[in-house]
């Protein structure tokens, strides 16, 4: 009898029964993690397949065109020469959130000469379904969330269109939406004529007929401008950045921090350091918009002093930009945000490299530091209601090294950065696929990292990130996200956190314990954010879109200069200021401008007669402290109480 059942082989190489049947979370013989890999095979379609069917011997065709890759430890087919075509997807690797991976090749048939390319890192969800098209989710989504999704495809617009990809943007069906995220099924050459932003405008203009009506006008007038051509890049992305911060302010946002270092079970020493710790004030003006994880390089007495200078020259350069943007009248553009924040990590690159200038360290004796870092800037802007709020809501990411920032959702967990390490130099040098990458002996070695030369080398990851949902920001050092712990156990230690049943800290001393037990070797920092965004409940009680204030479209304002170095920066002396821990609610006063006068009465009669209430039931309870009160007001209002 020829089985049916549907199988898929263990990781472990270790492993002495390494098949398991589909469906399996932990290895049946090994406990090991299963690995559920689904591709995405290019121009499979035309082939006929049938779910079920069996390419090359371990792929199960799910659709024609999403496989199961039931042998996930086997190392793809790769030629020796890559086509021209895969070409793109290695030069943006670095857009690993948003483009596929190339993940190697194979055929029908033994005798057949197509290659059916395979790709990893597809808009695919963990039971093999493709996530929604945009425009499938586009009515029901919330106005911020519209308006994120059209900045994402913007942002990719100019790397695509030169790489001859731009094209991959124009197809409704090959943009899906993992919640905030925009994600392309695969890339798209351009015909003979290369894509344009007029292009793009009218791709555009179908789903903006019908968004949201809080933004629904002043973006109909951004898409006129890009299909009119009259309008250059940068005008249209300073104006989707305005729309997009004023949609997102209106959200109130409340953020709880925790941090926490372990040596790990196998080291007697750690070179590690986080900001926050539980040793760190909660006064402390950076708590809770800023996050730091350093992992330090060099041996006693170098990685961990690395570690330390790198978080605490950190803290002050951020602090500093902070204090700068609160006192800038007009937006300050992600691009100039950006550049500040790598300029500051160029002076704490500078000051660790000129440590080790002074002490003559050479080559492995000079000490150096991973960094990954989040910065939740507060600016200041007019909502789409037309109220001023003073966050919108918008994160900063930067990592240099292998550490790393994760988002989780009760629905999904995303890897933000990408490992500056050799398996990804040589992608992007195309020069090898990344699996294939991932077998040299020194794949995971560093190619960068804070303090091992000098700041003009530097080259950050930096990613701005908008805060429109519920969610945990987790970051780490590789002593926790080593063998994928994060990816296969997060739904353990991320949803308590989001269903209110542990704190914070509670799931970082946890996370902790789980580094622990499965990896061990190395120090371990997780630092974990709690960022909680309520709903756009308002829209049941907002105004007819005809009563909604739209802001006017000015023209776009030039950048407005910061500090003339980060050198500079670092040596500014700067007030405490409050920390911001929740944001986004507008005065009362603009609350009732916007409310019919029968609404605001009724409130005000709903006010009176609880007080009334509030006082009688004082007065009922504790008679003696209610009169002593009345003794104290003033005579015109005294009669009002009770006779003594």
């Amino acid at each position: 009898m020829i089985s049916t059942q549907r199988i898929v082989y263990c990781t472990n190489p270790h492993c002495t029964d390494p098949i398991n049947t589909v469906g399996n979370r932990l290895c049946a013989n090994c406990f090991t993690p299963l690995v559920y890999r689904y591709v995405w095979a290019v121009d499979s379609k035309k082939y006929n397949l049938e779910p079920g069917d069996k390419i090359a011997s371990r792929y199960e065709v799910i659709s024609p065109q999403i496989w199961l890759d039931t042998q996930p430890i086997v190392i793809p087919q790769t030629p020796e020469k890559l086509p021209a075509d895969v070409l793109p997807y290695l030069r943006l690797h670095q857009y690993q959130l948003h483009v596929p991976h190339v993940y190697g090749f194979t055929q029908l048939r033994q005798d057949s000469e197509d290659n059916i390319l395979l790709l990893e890192n597809a808009p695919i969800n963990d039971k093999g379904s493709l996530y929604p098209a945009i425009t499938d989710v586009w009515e029901h989504s919330t106005a911020v969330r519209q308006v994120y999704w059209l900045w994402q495809i913007l942002e990719l617009w100019k790397p695509l269109s030169e790489l001859g990809v731009g094209g991959s943007l124009l197809v409704p069906e090959n943009l899906r939406v993992q919640g905030w995220c925009v994600r392309l099924v695969e890339l798209i050459e351009n015909p003979t004529v290369p894509s344009s932003l007029q292009q793009l405008g009218e791709c555009w203009r179908p789903i903006v007929a019908i968004s949201h009506t809080k933004v629904n006008s002043p973006l109909k007038k951004l898409v006129k401008q890009m299909c009119s051509g009259v309008v250059d890049f940068e005008a249209i992305e300073a104006r989707l950045n305005q729309i997009l911060l004023s949609a997102a302010a209106e959200l109130p946002l409340t953020l709880r921090t925790f941090g926490i270092t372990d040596k790990g079970e196998q080291l007697n020493r750690n070179e590690d350091n986080c900001f926050p710790t539980a040793k760190d004030s909660k006064e402390d003006s950076l708590l809770p918009k800023v996050s730091v994880v350093c992992d330090g390089i060099g041996g006693h007495e170098g990685g961990e002093v690395a570690s330390a200078l790198a978080v605490q020259s950190v803290k002050l350069q951020i602090k500093a930009l902070l204090a700068e943007v609160a006192q800038q009248s007009e937006i300050v553009s992600p691009h100039l945000l950006k550049q500040q924040i790598e300029a500051s990590l160029r002076v704490v690159n500078n000051l660790i490299c000129n440590a080790n200038n002074q002490q003559k360290r050479e080559k492995r004796e000079r000490m150096a530091t991973t960094l990954v870092m989040s910065v939740q800037i507060p600016q200041s802007v007019t909502t789409t209601a037309n109220w001023r709020s003073e966050n919108a809501c918008e994160l900063y990411l930067a990592s240099v090294g292998d550490s790393r920032a994760y988002w989780i959702t009760r629905n999904y967990c995303q890897l933000l950065t990408v490992d500056d390490d050799v398996a990804k130099r040589e992608v992007l040098h195309k020069r090898s696929l990344y699996r294939k990458a991932l077998q040299r002996p020194d794949a995971t070695a560093l190619t960068q990292a804070l303090g091992t030369k000098e700041g003009e080398f530097l080259h950050p990851f930096l990613k701005r990130f908008i805060l429109e949902e519920d969610g945990i920001l987790l970051l780490c050092s590789d002593g926790l996200s080593d063998n994928n712990l994060i990816e296969h156990y997060w739904r353990d230690y991320a949803l308590p956190v989001l269903t209110g049943e542990v704190s914070p800290q509670e799931a970082a001393d946890s996370w902790i314990k789980l580094a622990n037990q499965k990896n061990g070797h190395d120090n371990i920092s997780v630092v974990i954010t709690h960022c909680r965004v309520i709903p756009d409940y308002l829209a049941i009680v907002s105004p007819k879109a005809s009563d909604i204030e739209v802001l006017e479209e000015e023209a776009a304002q030039p950048e407005q200069e910061l500090a003339e170095s980060s050198q500079a920066l670092l040596d500014l002396r700067l007030p405490e200021d409050e920390p911001v821990t929740s944001t986004g609610v507008p005065p009362a006063k603009k609350k009732q401008s916007r409310h019919p006068l029968a609404l605001i009465g009724g409130l005000l009669l709903f006010l009176l007669v609880g007080t009334a209430l509030g006082l009688l039931v004082w007065w009922l309870a504790n008679p003696k402290s209610f009169n002593a009160t009345c003794k104290q007001l003033p005579q015109e209002v005294r009669g009002i109480c009770p006779p003594y």
